[in-house]
């Protein structure tokens, strides 16, 4: 058949190979465009993915914990730390201690939605207010201390610990800085008997007194008056920069032990970044350390609504390490479990709106992206496991210097 439908005449033939030949070499022609085409639509596609994946990229955490040049890391100045942390004597009415609310049986966070410092009594759900009492409640959930260390850290694992922003407005910078904030505040630390700009003049009077502190402050810092202000927020620093996690399974997964995430797990950690998670929470901490407006219901133990930072009510992003041991969760406490979390997500992303105080408009447009659903939370709650670690310093001196109760009034 295919002999009968050949041209018999020459010039035919010719005319007809002519033919064939330009109509093959049209067709070759549109699937090479076509081809063109589809490889920079596909390169184009690369690109994005590189992006995307350049802006929510997730490593392990350094092996090594860097300090600023003014507070390098020593043996005494952390086993100084240590003390302090938990003595009470910093406190205005010496029944508060920074492990008060930064207990390591709760990772160093505090198992309530906000915090009761001075006049409290009892540790984490526990912790109520003595009567009669005067003093409000702290405004905002207890961060742990574990990996703080690390604050501010971005993808590449860079970080400087003397800019490390804190708190959930990040108000200070660095590990110094912050220690001595909790001491100035009344609710917190400070209590009624002492003005901000007293309270630390008289802890450092105190500390002057007890004999033990005066040995340890000599062997920890050097120069004639070793017992400062400034040595103060340095020595609780250097304690808490020791504080770290960074063996979890996540860590061991992303350094090559592909065995460290189960199968249940790594399906989690994908669907944790395909539906827009690792937007905001990246890097080696799984924060980006930024501000962002999210709108989470108001905590009504407060009497005002906390306005966040620059009176936005824009929040830092916190860690997602170690949050079996930090519930309940957001900048107030308000979200009691990680499934409630991550419906509360879910909710911003269609449009439903928790915080009348928050207009639409003003929500992050990064968080109007997420793309979550019912079945992909229970994948991301079993990845989060990954992150858990509790290799941190459990261990609570039986006493401090000042012969005080350990961590305050917690029992």
């Amino acid at each position: 058949m295919a002999f009968y439908l050949l041209p018999k005449s020459p010039k035919v033939k010719t005319w007809y190979s002519f033919f064939v030949i330009a109509f093959v070499c049209l067709i070759l022609t549109d699937c090479s465009n076509e081809d063109r085409e589809r490889e920079r639509l596909l390169e184009e596609r690369k690109k994005k993915e590189l992006a995307l994946q350049r802006l929510s990229r997730v490593t392990a955490l350094p092996r090594e914990v860097d300090a600023p040049a003014d507070n390098p890391t020593t043996p005494a100045r952390v086993a100084l730390g240590k003390l302090l942390f938990y003595d009470p004597v910093l406190s205005g009415n010496k029944d508060v201690a920074c492990a008060s609310c930064h207990h390591p049986n709760n990772g160093y966070a505090e198992f309530r939605d906000i915090s009761i410092g001075v006049n409290g009594r009892g540790l984490g759900s526990q912790r109520r207010f003595n009567e009669p009492n005067d003093i409000p409640f702290v405004r905002r959930n207890a961060h742990t201390i574990i990996n703080t260390a690390f604050n501010g850290i971005n993808r590449y694992q860079q970080y400087k610990p003397e800019k490390a922003p804190m708190f959930w407005d990040s108000r200070v910078e660095s590990l110094e800085a912050q220690a001595l904030e909790p001491i100035k505040t009344l609710e917190e630390m400070r209590g009624r008997h002492f003005s901000e700009t007293e309270i630390l003049d008289e802890v450092i009077r105190r500390i002057k007194a007890i004999p033990e502190y005066e040995a340890l402050f000599r062997k920890a810092f050097s120069g004639a008056e070793p017992i400062t202000i400034s040595n103060l927020g340095k020595a609780i620093a250097a304690f808490e920069r020791s504080l770290v996690t960074n063996n979890s399974r996540f860590d061991q997964y992303m350094r090559g032990d592909k065995s460290a995430i189960s199968l249940d797990e790594a399906p989690g950690f994908e669907l944790f970044k395909k539906v827009g998670c690792a937007n905001c929470h990246n890097g080696p901490m799984f924060s980006d350390y930024k501000m962002h407006v999210l709108g989470v219901p108001e905590n009504e133990k407060l009497e005002e609504p906390d306005r966040g930072f620059e009176e936005r009510f824009a929040f830092r992003t916190p860690t997602l390490r170690n949050l079996r041991f930090t519930a309940p969760y957001m900048h107030n406490g308000e979200l009691k479990t990680l499934k409630s979390v991550l419906e509360f997500y879910q909710d911003i992303a269609q449009g439903k709106n928790r915080n009348r105080a928050v207009s639409n408009e003003k929500l992050d447009t990064l968080i109007k992206e997420i793309q979550l659903n019912i079945r992909d939370m229970a994948p991301i709650i079993s990845f989060f496991n990954t992150l858990n670690d509790n290799s941190f310093d459990q261990d609570i001196p039986a006493e401090v210097p000042s012969k005080l109760k350990v961590g305050g009034d917690i029992n």
